[in-house]
């Protein structure tokens, strides 16, 4: 390895409001290495990477690029210095179209430039090509999947032709077949010289991607070590300071009678089709596939956000007209998003505000809200979830994501769901978070819930469900025990490959 770093961080600490964030962390990055970056939520990796990438100045330390350090250091200038970032929520503008999205930070245009739209288009066809993805380039970006809009930002960041990225979560939204494709571009700009700091939740992943790891843990910088030979449990160890048993909770699974039922529900403009399933009380079925193959959209059908056009909803012994999200709480039936920042929380809102904002009408009298009610039944619920926050006032966007994530499921738990659809719960969190979460899902199911479980993380889908559901094209392929589900399984039914 080189003696020269690409990049290098020394002794950088940051405090806001009496705060310390950092504290004297010591971080660098040389050409051709992957280093990854790992801690808790809270633990710093954010705010060492807006240092890095010129979006807070730090209070004290040293950062260096290229071997000259940098005073001032601004988003515009670290660009100029060849820092790309690629955040783990899209920044897409959404009136945009993907080419004009990719293009715009790319090219430097002068007043009265013209514009090459043709050329445009074919640069923006190739980076698309180059990391394995297959999306017109004209597409609004408001039109994007959530995995869709991550893959645009990796397909502008390579463009950037920049010789250090920073990979927040990179792979939180995409399915394996495009963590694959991420890998291998990744591959490729270290052959090329390209240092990449490589943050991410899904430790596993690390092994196969990693030379290095850096843990940081309540702002400080715990230990840099090899990742060859690096145990995943000391690696959780060092980043929680304690001893993780298991992050699947061990459960018991009695299911009781069949709850929610499906039978040949399609949706013409969703691309669902024929999909029937039984969804028991008690229950977590694991609803498995790639990017694309219908997951969320099916999950949308049964919350009446797309009303389906064939085939019918069964709750119990009632066949069910769910034609929205109103028709559906009526029901019973309660969704939390993946898109935790766009649907699940309302950031500006505090803790009890969104607790309560699927059940207003349980605290209002004569069309006034009784704000004292709200706050004590928030505050239950911050308790029983454990959400880690100053108080049931504080807005949500002051929460790390795994809080945030417990705000968004407490909304429904408010309601007493008789099945909750939850797509993505874990995506983005930290490992502790992770935990906490599950367990929290394995005791609704074993106080009766039907619980529809949507993941991209396999681990996750075999660690959680009782059954598995495998969706492709639109419809379910095939159903498994939690017995005989396993990847190879999974991913055989994902791809349409017959043993």
């Amino acid at each position: 390895m080189p003696d020269a770093p690409l990049l290098r961080a020394s002794h950088i600490s940051k405090s806001y409001a009496g705060v310390q964030a950092l504290h004297a962390v010591s971080f660098d990055l040389h050409p051709g290495e992957v280093h990854a970056l790992v801690g808790e939520n809270g633990a710093g990796k954010s705010t060492l990477i807006k240092v890095i990438t010129g979006a807070t100045e730090a209070d004290s330390g040293v950062l260096e690029i290229h071997g000259a350090a940098v005073k001032k250091n601004s988003p515009t200038l670290s660009r100029s210095l060849g820092v790309a970032a690629i955040y783990q929520q899209p920044a897409l503008l959404p009136d945009l179209t993907v080419t004009e999205n990719i293009t715009l930070s790319l090219e430097q245009l002068r007043p009265w430039s013209r514009i090459h739209w043709r050329r445009r288009r074919a640069e923006t066809r190739k980076l698309l090509e180059r990391i394995g993805v297959s999306i017109h380039p004209d597409t609004r970006a408001r039109d994007l999947t959530m995995p869709e809009q991550q893959l645009v930002e990796i397909a502008k960041a390579v463009g950037s032709g920049a010789k250090i990225l920073i990979m927040d979560e990179p792979t939180a939204a995409l399915a394996d077949r495009e963590v694959e494709g991420l890998f291998r571009i990744i591959r490729e700009l270290r052959e090329n010289g390209a240092g990449i700091v490589y943050i991410s939740h899904r430790l596993d992943e690390l092994a196969l991607i990693a030379d290095r790891v850096t843990v940081l843990r309540d702002g400080r910088a715990i230990e840099t070590r090899p990742m060859a030979g690096l145990d995943r449990n000391a690696l959780i160890g060092m980043m929680i300071g304690r001893e993780l048993s298991a992050v699947f909770p061990t459960r018991r699974a009695k299911p009781g009678p069949v709850s929610l039922q499906t039978v040949q529900l399609g949706c013409r403009a969703s691309g669902v089709h024929n999909v029937s399933f039984e969804l028991r009380a008690g229950e977590i079925l694991g609803l498995a596939g790639l990017i694309g193959s219908g997951r969320t959209e099916l999950a949308r059908i049964l919350f009446g956000l797309t009303a389906a056009d064939t085939g019918a909803i069964q709750l119990r012994d009632e066949i069910l007209r769910v034609e929205s999200p109103q028709a559906a709480i009526g029901y019973g039936i309660a969704y939390v998003p993946e898109d935790r920042r766009k649907h699940g929380v309302i950031m500006e809102m505090s803790v009890a505000a969104n607790c309560t904002l699927a059940s207003l009408r349980k605290f209002s009298r004569g069309g006034l809200l009784d704000f004292q009610r709200e706050y004590t039944s928030a505050a239950g619920f911050v308790d029983r979830l454990q959400v880690k926050a100053s108080s049931a006032l504080a807005p949500v966007s002051t929460l790390s994501g795994g809080n945030q994530q417990k705000v968004a499921l407490s909304r429904w738990l408010m309601l007493k769901p008789a099945v909750l659809i939850l797509d993505e719960p874990t995506q983005g969190v930290d490992v502790g978070a992770k935990a906490e979460i599950h367990k929290l899902i394995g005791d609704l199911a074993a106080q009766g819930m039907a619980i529809l479980l949507i993941s991209s993380e396999l681990p996750e889908i075999l660690g959680m469900s009782d059954r598995v559901a495998v969706m492709r094209g639109g419809t379910i392929t095939g159903i498994l025990d939690r017995s005989e589900a396993t990847q190879e399984r999974i991913l055989s039914l994902a791809l349409g490959v017959q043993h």
